[in-house]
């Protein structure tokens, strides 16, 4: 997917639909809606005419609890700006956004939702179809390692297969991540069928071959304002310094931005800097420690 190209105009009228609606007018799904379902799903990014150098990016957004205020936020202006400074600033060529929702892959009805990969005003109108359970449980942790096992084992992307170019995963939430994919949710879920349960290490090794991953801690979130230390001790011990630190979650696309603009070698007080007034500290904070160029990430300084 992904055949088209971003019309701002196009994303004005969406938006502007938005204004003044409560979240529940905006995500009108009572359930898993059938093309969201990941069981069996293969979800692609292809190159086109239009889009001839894509670059897959996936953001996963916890939708249980009270985080629905992220995909509300998304779906208001964040994907807008998501898209339109990528287009702008060039950190990645031809963005093609696939939107995911997380829930609990032991209590929720719907663990995983996710859109189609696409360049256009489709992934607005698909976002808004992710229903928005408000499940979760009190394990203390969200699905956050489904997107992991599905970028990696259901998704195909010509920046990887084409050009040895990673895409990028980006998980967004308040809570801790588990430890282990269990075999009998993955069959549930997806439809595999697996051998033995895969640890968080496991997964995140297999899916950091094509996807270069990070995590955003919402800090604002229930969970996370109770037990930020633990929240953060669990999330640095897997990805090191790519987990990033949100203290305002209306700026979420911004960071995201900033984080590919880093990754991919920009100078991170530069790009902090970029931004104007209040945006600017929100995006230093989340950066904190992110590497300045990818080579540092090649010859090893992230740390996993």
């Amino acid at each position: 997917m992904g055949g088209a190209r971003w019309d701002a105009d196009d994303w004005k009228r969406a938006s502007k639909a938005t204004a003044g609606k409560r979240t529940e007018d905006i995500f009108t799904s009572s359930g898993m809606h059938p093309s969201l379902n990941p069981y069996g799903m293969l979800r692609e990014s292809r190159d086109s005419l239009v889009n001839p150098n894509s670059n897959a990016i996936i953001i996963a957004l916890d939708v249980t609890g009270s985080m629905g205020m992220i995909a509300d936020a998304m779906a208001r202006e964040g994907l807008g700006t998501l898209v339109e400074e990528i287009l702008k600033r060039q950190p990645v060529s031809d963005p093609h956004i696939l939107a995911c929702g997380i829930g609990d892959s032991y209590y929720d009805e719907a663990p995983l939702q996710a859109t189609q990969f696409e360049a256009d005003i489709r992934i607005a109108d698909q976002l808004k179809m992710i229903w928005l359970e408000k499940g979760g449980g009190g394990n203390s942790h969200e699905g956050y390692h489904l997107p992991w096992y599905f970028a990696a084992q259901h998704t195909q992307i010509d920046c990887f297969e084409k050009r040895n170019r990673k895409g990028y995963l980006f998980t967004v939430g308040d809570e801790e991540p588990p430890e282990e994919l269990l075999a009998a949710h993955a069959k549930a879920i997806f439809g595999d069928s697996l051998q033995r349960d895969l640890s968080a290490q496991e997964l995140l090794t297999l899916v950091s071959r094509m996807y270069h991953v990070f995590h955003v801690v919402v800090e604002e979130g229930n969970h996370a304002r109770a037990h930020l230390p633990r929240v953060l001790k669990k999330w640095n011990a897997l990805l090191g310094q790519r987990v990033l630190r949100l203290k305002d979650y209306r700026r979420l696309a911004e960071v995201v931005v900033s984080a590919i603009e880093v990754n991919e070698g920009r100078d991170r007080e530069t790009v902090a800097k970029s931004w104007s007034g209040d945006t600017s500290v929100v995006v230093a904070h989340a950066l904190g420690s992110l590497p300045a160029s990818r080579i540092q990430s090649l010859l090893g300084l992230v740390r996993f």
